[in-house]
């Protein structure tokens, strides 16, 4: 059964990291209701969707992705590179521990989830404000028993790997280049991104759907006319916290 681990938004959302993005006002209650929605959305699409109780100390809660990387065999818990969203970490992996053992990357290395995209049994990571070489070296420890391989990409501008591209399946990947060095990913088809929506490069592929912001209806037609089933969903007051539809699940099968 696919199922998605979400988090409720907490009401201290207005206080969240940013790196790349200038901080505008975010509408709380629009926000919690847009969050509801993307869990509704997910559900129409075949996942079971376990939603855990919000963070209020911690803004950034509602984005799960980062704290962890779940994948068939374990869940990996990650030395986040923003150490104000550490303490996010403990009831996250609790959650996951009733479906995978879980197992704790280690200081000094520095690694968020949103830098990792997984393509079959490689893991590409980008190297970002928030994941060093030393985090990369870290996880290729924790995962190569299993099979995994761990590649480093480059990237510019950019807050996450999975900011500047994201696999959707059909060996292609959805990206914008000016974000990141392209060559690891020269096996897959690239499909860049509207010219004028960038932040487009972020989507979620959830059985044969890609889910996409509403934001972004130029790359939402591209991908419809290069043969995707496409969903969108309103996250408006999310993206203001430099988010993206794969920050806000775990998607994993069980």
């Amino acid at each position: 059964m696919l199922t998605a681990i979400t988090r409720e938004v907490s009401r201290s959302l207005g206080n969240c990291e940013l790196t790349w993005l200038r901080r505008e006002p975010i509408d709380i209650d629009l926000a919690i209701a847009q969050h509801h929605n993307y869990e509704r959305c997910l559900e129409d699409l075949g996942a079971r969707v376990i939603s855990l109780p919000a963070l209020e100390e911690h803004p950034d809660a509602v984005f799960v992705e980062d704290p962890a990387l779940v994948l068939d065999e374990v869940a990996v818990i990650t030395p986040m590179g923003c150490e104000s969203r550490r303490g996010e970490r403990e009831s996250l992996a609790g959650a996951l521990a009733e479906f995978r053992p879980v197992v704790w990357m280690r200081d000094p290395a520095r690694l968020e989830g949103g830098d990792v995209m997984r393509i079959s049994r490689d893991l590409y990571v980008g190297l970002s404000a928030r994941t060093d070489a030393a985090g990369i070296a870290e996880l290729a420890d924790c995962v190569r028993h299993f099979g995994y391989r761990v590649v480093p990409v480059e990237l510019r501008d950019c807050l996450h790997l999975k900011s500047a591209c994201t696999f959707i399946g059909d060996a292609c990947v959805l990206g914008h280049r000016a974000f990141l060095d392209a060559a690891p990913l020269a096996a897959y088809r690239f499909l860049e991104v509207a010219p004028d929506e960038p932040g487009a490069a972020n989507a979620l592929r959830v059985g044969e759907t890609v889910l996409l912001p509403s934001a972004f209806p130029a790359t939402a037609e591209l991908l419809r006319n290069a043969g995707f089933r496409v969903a969108v969903v309103d996250v408006t007051e999310l993206l203001k916290a430099e988010s993206g539809v794969t920050c806000s699940s775990l998607l994993f099968e069980v």
